[in-house]
């Protein structure tokens, strides 16, 4: 890593109302893989296994779950490979048998005035099962921290750690470094931006899904689109500030050194990893060489 940072100093839950409800699948194997009862000593853990999801990913779509008051026959919301949770939201949310509107609100602690107002020409009396809403958070509604679920280790870049030099305290921060989109639409943290117990910082690390890309964080210039020893394919881009972001652990790299990006373009495909079969994106963010952690700028 020190070759990077020597290159970067340069729900539906509820009984639904008459006329708005999604007609009923005739039998609960019509919903299978959709919710998933609490058993006698479940844990959120566990399940999350048995659903093969994600724990960081079960508990964004369950936001009023208390993972240590689970209830037996409570039911959990599992989410669909089409549905995504960006952090402050909103959701990407699939229409399931019985939703509604007033149900979808109750379920995410939002409102169904939101829900209508952010999904336009989408009746509320005549949802189809399958149908994609956007499904915007309140004020007050926040997805779960990712501080509910213990950072990962042994991941393939745990050698690959950044300079021990401080993190850039947020004050310090240029006002073009404010609620930038992550780099996934969707991820779950496995280890945060900060010190390992020797001490030496390592950047923040992400989980995602087959398939998925990097998405860039803000506009840039490509400085640097190329493999690096124990990275793999990485991609850096400068922003305004001399501000630079890093997507490390790539399969597929798609942009070229010197393509100006805008917020949001594809820059590579997340590899898998061999060691944990997981999909990991390493997500670095600098300013002048200097890192901070990402959860500063990041919305």
């Amino acid at each position: 890593m020190c070759v990077l940072a020597s290159m970067l100093a340069g729900c539906a839950s509820s009984t639904p109302t008459s006329s708005q409800r999604v007609p009923a699948a005739s039998t609960a194997s019509a919903i299978g893989g959709n919710w998933v009862a609490v058993r006698r000593g479940d844990t959120l853990g566990q399940l999350a296994a048995r659903a093969n999801v994600p724990l960081e990913r079960l508990e964004r779509f369950n936001p009023g779950v208390d993972p240590r008051r689970l209830a037996v026959g409570q039911r959990l919301l599992i989410p669909t490979q089409q549905e995504r949770a960006p952090s402050g939201g909103p959701y990407r949310y699939q229409i399931r048998p019985g939703d509604t509107f007033s149900g979808v609100a109750r379920h995410f602690g939002t409102t169904s005035g939101r829900i209508q107002s952010a999904n336009q020409g989408t009746s509320p009396t005549a949802l189809r099962v399958g149908q994609i809403i956007s499904v915007p958070l309140s004020s007050t509604a926040r997805p779960p921290s990712s501080s509910s679920s213990s950072p990962t280790r042994n991941t393939r870049s745990s050698s690959a750690s950044t300079s021990t030099s401080a993190p850039t305290p947020s004050a310090s921060l240029p006002a073009s470094a404010r609620r930038w989109p992550w780099p996934l639409e969707d991820y779950r943290v496995v280890r945060r931006f900060g010190a390992d117990s020797r001490g030496t910082l390592q950047p923040m690390l992400l989980a995602t899904q087959a398939g998925a890309r990097a998405k860039a964080v803000a506009p840039g210039e490509v400085r640097f689109a190329d493999s690096m020893r124990q990275l793999g394919d990485v991609v850096i881009v400068h922003h305004a500030d001399n501000l630079q972001t890093v997507y490390a652990l790539c399969e597929q790299i798609l942009v070229r050194v010197g393509d100006q990006v805008s917020t949001g373009d594809e820059l590579c495909e997340v590899g898998q990893s061999n060691a944990t079969q997981r999909y990991d994106l390493l997500f670095d963010l600098r300013q002048g060489g200097k890192p901070i952690d990402p959860r500063q700028v990041l919305r």
